[in-house]
Formats: structure tokens, sequence, C-alpha cells
């Protein structure tokens, strides 16, 4: 965002969220929009773009994509407050309906979704049970970051997710897939994948923006202090943030351009319980986070870090375990393309939202100097 909200009683409690978004940021559905056309048209127009963009990887992603992703997340972790992450550690209440949501009701939703709506389709079946084990440690900080969540919650939720994705994937893989199906009498699948394969995946797309965001407050707050960084150096890389994810866009669209185009019917059998799965996450997260007394940043942070999915790693496991033309593959790389548009949606939804959860100062002390919009501006 840029200029949006400011959390300030001078913004006004009377005067509905929305109406304070800048004309950039109320109209990011439609330049996401764009983006996903201008993607399609590019991969229709362009001869071989397919092996071009994936002459060069990064544990299984194309680099190109790669890069987009960590411009993408550099300036929401560079804004993280990371002397004050021992507010968030500290909450028990927090980590706990996290955890239960991401590696306990998140897989087995997906689960069930998967063979409710997709019986007849085991690969894409299986593809969409590997992306319910992929927890968000991506994508999730850009959504929590424009729906004004809080930004420390949000970092130590994505690294729970990150440290739980190297030690229990291949073993929730194991259970959701060979385990279960057993139980209940249905198809099994195999799924063979290393732990270092999923650790490189971590290392790679949070590992490295984690570092540079730690880096660059530390070294900045050191040299000029907070409200320089803050007000000065912030604006200038926050709206690359918006730039990372809008390219990213573009280029998993122009990947996907036959497949969306040639295959609609599938995309939109894979969709469905993709739109089902994200509805019912979110919502159920921000229920059930209102109906324990969480305030609204909170809240938000939990709902987005459970709806979201590491799609990145999903991709990368399907491509190496089923082949990069399988049914599993087509699964994975549907994701993203469903997710960002329900989610941007969930965003303004979310801010909607706001007014039905007590305010911070309500539920817990609050110290902090004013906060910073998700491009930099203070808020």
């Amino acid at each position: 965002m840029s200029d949006a909200v400011r959390e300030t009683p001078a913004a006004g409690a009377d005067s509905p969220v929305l109406q304070r978004l800048s004309t950039l940021d109320r109209f990011l559905p439609v330049w996401i929009g764009v983006a996903m056309v201008a993607g399609l048209l590019l991969g229709r127009l362009v001869d071989g773009l397919d092996d071009a963009l994936a002459a060069v990887e990064i544990g299984s992603v194309s680099l190109p994509i790669a890069i987009g992703l960590l411009v993408m997340m550099y300036p929401v972790l560079a804004k993280v407050r990371y002397n004050e992450l021992g507010h968030v550690t500290s909450d028990r209440r927090l980590l706990a309906t996290s955890i239960a949501l991401n590696w306990v009701l998140g897989p087995a939703l997906m689960f069930a979704l998967a063979w409710l709506l997709l019986p007849d389709l085991p690969e894409y079946r299986t593809g969409l049970i590997i992306v319910g084990l992929a927890r968000c440690i991506a994508m999730v900080l850009i959504w929590n970051d424009l729906a004004c969540g809080d930004r420390e919650a949000a970092a130590i939720l994505v690294a729970i997710n990150a440290v739980f994705q190297i030690l229990a994937f291949a073993v929730l893989g194991y259970f959701y897939l060979q385990v279960l199906p057993g139980w209940l009498g249905l198809d099994q699948t195999d799924l063979d994948v290393s732990m270092w394969s999923i650790a490189k995946s971590v290392l790679v797309f949070l590992g490295i923006p984690l570092a540079a965001g730690f880096l660059t407050r530390t070294l900045g707050e050191r040299a000029k202090g907070r409200e320089w960084y803050e007000t000065t150096l912030l604006p200038r890389i926050g709206p690359w943030a918006l730039y990372g994810l809008l390219f990213t866009i573009v280029l998993l669209f122009a990947l996907q351009g036959d497949t969306i185009t040639n295959q609609p019917l599938d995309v939109v059998r894979i969709a469905v319980p993709l739109l089902v799965y994200f509805a019912l996450m979110w919502g159920g997260s921000m229920l059930l986070t209102r109906a324990l007394g969480f305030d609204y940043p909170r809240a938000t942070a939990v709902s987005f870090t459970a709806a979201g999915n590491n799609f990145e790693l999903a991709i990368a496991v399907a491509i190496g375990v089923f082949g990069v033309a399988s049914g599993q593959a087509l699964a994975g790389v549907v994701g993203p393309l469903i997710e960002v548009p329900v989610l941007v949606g969930l965003v303004y939804v979310s801010l909607w939202a706001r007014k039905f959860f007590p305010d911070r100062a309500t539920t817990q002390p609050d110290t902090r100097p004013s906060s910073t919009d998700p491009s930099g501006a203070p808020r």
C-alpha cells in the first residue's frame, strides 16, 4: 500500500477503512488482473518462453520467478521490528492456534476436499493434497501487510511454518497419501521426497530475504535511527514488494498460458476445491480468533497464515516426484493462480471486518510507535 491506512486517531474510526486507501491500493485487484492477462498473452505470443524461463532453476523453481519472490518478500521483512518479536513468542495462545490451524486442520481439510470433489481424478487429487501439506512461508507476508496485520506476528508464524515444513512435510505426506487412505479403504499414493529438498526451498525463499531484511533494519537503525529508517528508507524500498508480486504473477501466468487455455475444464475442476479451501480456512480462522478475543492485527496474521500455501514447495515436490507434465504438477501450478485473486479479495474483506474486532488497546498494552503501511509510509 502507499499512504494507505493510518492507524492514528486522526484517521478516524468513523470513516470506512477502504475509503482511506490510496487510489493505487483501492485498484490493486485491477493491477493484478492486468498482470494475469499480460502473463497469458506473453506465454501465448512468445515462442520458447517456457524453455527460456526454465533454463536456470533454484530448487526446481525458475530463476526469474525465484528473483520475483525474493524481491517481493524483502521489503516486507525489512519492515519487521525484530527487537519486538519477544511480544509474539510469549503469546502461547497465538502460537498454539496457528500451529493447530496450519498443521492439523489445513492438511486434513485439503485431504477431505480433494477426495470429495476430485474422486475420479487421482493425479489432481494427489497434487492438491501436496498443496495442503505445504504451509505458506512467502506470499502470506504480502497479504498480511496489505490487510494491516501484525507484522511481527506474521514473521514468527512464518518462521514456525518453515521449521515444521522441514520436519513434518515428508511424514505428513506419508500419512495423508499412504496411511490414512489405507485406513479409509481409498487408493494409496507414494510420496518420496527428501528432507533436504524441502529445507533447500525454505532456506532460499525465506532465509535469504529474512537475512536481508534483518540486516537492513539493524544496520539502518544503527546508522541513522528508527525514525529515519521508517520515515525515509522504508517508503523507498516498500513499493518493491508490490512490484515483485506483479512481476511474479506475470511470469506464473506466462509459464502456464497454454495449460490454462487448452485445459480450461481441468483448471476449473482443480480451482473448485481450492476456492472452498481458501474460504473455509480464512473465514474459519477469523471467526475462531475473534471468538478467542484476538485483536484485529493478530487475528489477521493468523488467518492469512492459515489460508495461504507454499506453492513453490508444492510445485517443486510434484515436479520432482511425478514429473513436469504430471497432473500433480498442474494442480500445484493452478494453486497460486487461484490464490492470488482470492486472497487479494480477502484482504479487502479483512479490512472491512476490522470493525468487528476489539481494539488492540483493550486486549493488550501497545507501547510501540506508529507503524507503517505495506509500502513503508507511516500509518
